[in-house]
């Protein structure tokens, strides 16, 4: 399978990161991702990224991509945050369009469960959203919240090597399952 990842946001997107500063999004995001990419090239994927390490790649080009080369899933990687301040909302979430394909709610599922098995965090569920990444794609397509800045366990665990590997793995391992079925 031809296989886009997406590491959310950018390097200098304002307001994405922990309330504390110590960890900008994008960091963790393009982290997991290059995790990702290597586990999927390891099972003879072909992986495409639709960001870059030094600026900030808008929505749309990443959309138009992903459309153009025709790859065969999307998938957003990200780390979650409820407002500014440090909180109780923690877990692990997939989004899905709106009105998703039947494909984007099966690898929804088989990357939420992957990732709950391996990261142990609490489930918050697939929910559906009409985020451009997910809306202007077309093939099935997922945006994955690995767990919130805006938690202080969870943003200590946002910063590790070895939270990091396990959501790439749990990722991989949902997106293979999934490849697996189809």
């Amino acid at each position: 399978m031809k296989i886009l990842i997406d590491a959310g946001h950018g390097p200098n997107t304002p307001g994405k990161r922990s309330p504390d500063g110590k960890l900008k999004e994008f960091y963790f995001n393009a982290a997991v991702a290059e995790e990702v990419k290597k586990l999927l090239l390891l099972d003879g994927h072909t992986v495409v990224f639709s960001h870059q390490t030094d600026l900030d790649v808008p929505l749309y080009e990443r959309t138009q991509l992903a459309n153009r080369l025709k790859v065969d899933l999307f998938v957003s990687i990200h780390a979650n945050a409820m407002g500014r301040a440090f909180n109780e909302a923690n877990g692990i979430e997939t989004f899905i369009y709106s009105k998703p394909q039947l494909a984007s709610q099966q690898l929804a599922s088989a990357v939420q469960q992957s990732l709950l098995l391996i990261t142990k965090r609490k489930d918050r569920g697939i929910k559906r959203a009409d985020f451009a990444v997910l809306r202007d794609t077309h093939m099935p397509a997922i945006l994955v919240e690995c767990g919130f800045m805006t938690h202080k366990q969870e943003v200590e665990l946002l910063k590790s090597s070895a939270y990091r590997k396990r959501c790439a793995q749990g990722i991989c391992f949902g997106i293979v399952c999934f490849a697996n079925q189809s």
